[in-house]
């Protein structure tokens, strides 16, 4: 993916569990953490470029760009790639485990300006202002649905004036009957990708109530409810979607 890095191959669900727990970001899914998305999130690549070019499009210079839930920092060395040096990069995640393995990929594949890194509960306060780029890469859907529009609010007040919000989310599909269809669709990819059903079955009943969707139309809705009038898709596959949203002047 980046420089030397070889991905370690995900093989968290791949035993039978006779006792399953709440999918976690421990240490074991952080050292397979970018396989696993790269199999299990369709296009992922191809959204990390999109988002790396939408932020270079819309960063100031004297702004910020913040990657919230930064996981083990390919945003970050995306956006690092295409961004001016001089344009200051913060990732927030909530996984001291995941924060480890970030740091030690930006310092193996190397970056063009210095990172700052901050653990952070992204449920509660978060510290965000200066902001030009805010970036939510599959980190909405996994914040509690009581403490979402607090979040966004957050960004929204930390956001410079026609800062833009970047979110990236699974989603529901707005009539259940395609939902279904979508979500049998989203499993044979998988499949494709080499996946058990027992590695899918497990890993679905590990993320039940973890990872909470919502659908498009509601993302879009909590977004102007809480400020950014301005949104667009930029990016759909069945129950995968892009949002770029912009504060106003």
């Amino acid at each position: 993916m980046f420089g030397d890095i070889e991905l370690k191959k995900d093989e968290v669900f791949k035993e039978q569990s006779s006792k399953p727990t709440d999918f976690q970001f421990n240490t074991k899914v952080a050292e397979v953490f970018d396989d696993m998305v790269d199999r299990s999130v369709p296009f992922y690549s191809e959204i990390q470029r999109m988002i790396a070019e939408l932020t270079a499009d819309h960063h100031k210079n004297e702004g910020i760009v913040f990657d919230l839930g930064c996981s083990t920092g390919t945003t970050i060395l995306h956006l690092d790639s295409i961004i001016p040096p001089d344009i200051h990069i913060v990732g927030v995640d909530e996984s001291s485990e995941m924060l480890t393995k970030c740091e030690e990929k930006l310092k193996r594949s190397g970056t063009r300006r210095p990172i700052k890194l901050l653990q952070a509960d992204l449920n509660k306060e978060i510290p965000i202002s200066n902001a030009c780029v805010a970036i939510l890469c599959l980190t909405l859907q996994f914040i509690r649905p009581l403490n979402r529009e607090r979040l966004l609010k957050q960004i929204y007040n930390g956001l410079q004036a026609e800062g833009a919000l970047i979110v990236v989310e699974k989603i529901l599909a707005e009539d259940s009957q395609f939902n279904r269809e979508f979500i049998k669709y989203y499993y044979d990819m998988k499949r494709r990708h080499h996946y058990s059903e027992m590695e899918i079955a497990q890993k679905r009943e590990a993320l039940e109530n973890i990872l909470i969707p919502y659908k498009l139309s509601e993302n879009i809705t909590l977004l102007r409810d809480n400020g950014f009038q301005h949104c667009e898709v930029f990016f759909k596959w069945y129950n995968f979607a892009g949002i770029i949203a912009k504060k106003s002047v």
